[in-house]
């Protein structure tokens, strides 16, 4: 079993219902959709219900691009950043389910309750000055100008200190 298989084990819990879940599958009309469900019960466990209550005319897209991403130790991006990531998104939609999800998959990757703590706080800092940027009609380009030239000065600093 691989580590996202491991991780997404702990996330879903015990693999209990994996005969439940393939006989779930055995019902589907789709050809594509009974065999991606078979998958998604072999990666997870058990087909959570959330991938039931999605089309199975798209259920094996859906499933692709989630094995693919989010529980594949293959990108370029870490588990644990990607369920942070989750999280501060979830955090903002609002969606308690993701949050939840997010939440337990980001400690199942290794965050720490500090970690989870400031994802949630730079999604709430990005909300905040989106506001105030969009509600202010800040002119685009002028903001482009001086986040670049912040940028600039920053990495010049960082530079001259060494």
């Amino acid at each position: 079993m691989g580590s996202s298989s491991r991780i997404a084990a702990r996330v879903f819990g015990v693999a209990a219902l994996v005969g439940i879940a393939c006989a779930a599958a055995a019902r589907a009309d789709d050809p594509a959709a009974t065999a991606t469900y078979k998958d998604i019960a072999a990666t997870l466990g058990l087909v959570p219900g959330f991938f039931k209550a999605f089309p199975e005319s798209g259920i094996a897209g859906a499933w692709a691009e989630f094995k693919s991403v989010q529980l594949s130790p293959s990108t370029k991006l870490n588990g644990k950043t990607k369920e942070l990531i989750g999280l501060a998104v979830a955090s903002q939609i609002p969606c308690s389910y993701c949050v939840y999800f997010h939440t337990a998959a980001a400690k199942a990757n290794g965050a720490t309750d500090d970690e989870i703590k400031e994802a949630v706080a730079m999604a709430a800092i990005s909300r905040h000055w989106s506001t105030v940027l969009n509600g202010s009609q800040i002119d685009l380009a002028s903001f482009k100008r001086e986040t670049d030239a912040v940028l600039k000065a920053a990495a010049d600093r960082t530079a001259n200190s060494h």
